[in-house]
């Protein structure tokens, strides 16, 4: 009788740690899989160490109808510009926006490959693709038309990606990015030429005054 209560006992006990060892498994298992997904919804919000400055000036939607007469037209081309939105697509922290005059800043954008997307009457699915961006660049767009999908540059040889550098004067890296389509030299750029970029771009030309809040 004494051996086998000391065997039930014996079982009993290796009954339990084996119970125990079970559960802490699967505490475990839990525990890495909540941090291993969190982990990944967390990686598209990263806000970037090196971020990128995106500038430039919306000059019209493809397709708009203008009007005759030049008040009519800035009225017009004020209400659109007012009444248009942009963002960066798969990053949380962007600070920006778009001025009464069609000027837009974005800062905090992601390196290497990003969207800016823009919602405007005629064209609430605009975007504009960039890839190949570094770090740390300037990147200045003007004159952009936005359209369903995706946006055109009235003179894509304007558009201008800067990378501070410690120089004294402008240096053609031989590397691109692309930016809405178009292929664009990188330029290293005296780090006293870029403070204006965090500012608004001057669009100029006949257009309603900007107001920046």
């Amino acid at each position: 009788m004494s051996g086998q209560k000391d065997y039930r006992m014996r079982w009993c006990t290796l009954s339990f740690v084996r119970r125990t060892a079970l559960v802490a498994l699967l505490c475990l298992s839990v525990f890495l899989a909540a941090c291993g997904g969190g982990e990944k919804d967390a990686g598209i919000y990263e806000l970037s160490s090196e971020p990128v400055s995106v500038r430039g000036w919306i000059l019209d939607v493809k397709g708009s109808t203008h009007a005759q007469a030049a008040e009519m037209e800035i009225a017009r081309r004020q209400q659109l510009f007012q009444a248009t939105s942009l963002w960066v697509e798969k990053a949380e922290f962007a600070s920006g926006g778009i001025a009464e005059n069609g000027a837009f800043i974005v800062l905090d954008v992601p390196p290497n490959k990003s969207v800016i997307g823009f919602n405007a009457p005629g064209a609430e699915t605009g975007r504009i693709v960039m890839d190949g961006v570094p770090g740390t660049a300037d990147v200045l767009i003007p004159d952009v038309i936005l359209e369903p999908h995706g946006a055109t540059v009235l003179d894509p040889k304007k558009i201008v990606v800067r990378l501070p550098s410690d120089g004294d004067k402008r240096v053609v890296t031989g590397k691109t990015a692309t930016v809405a389509g178009y292929k664009v030299p990188i330029v290293l750029t005296p780090l006293a030429e870029m403070t204006d970029r965090r500012d608004y771009p001057n669009p100029g030309g006949f257009r309603p005054v900007a107001v920046v809040k």
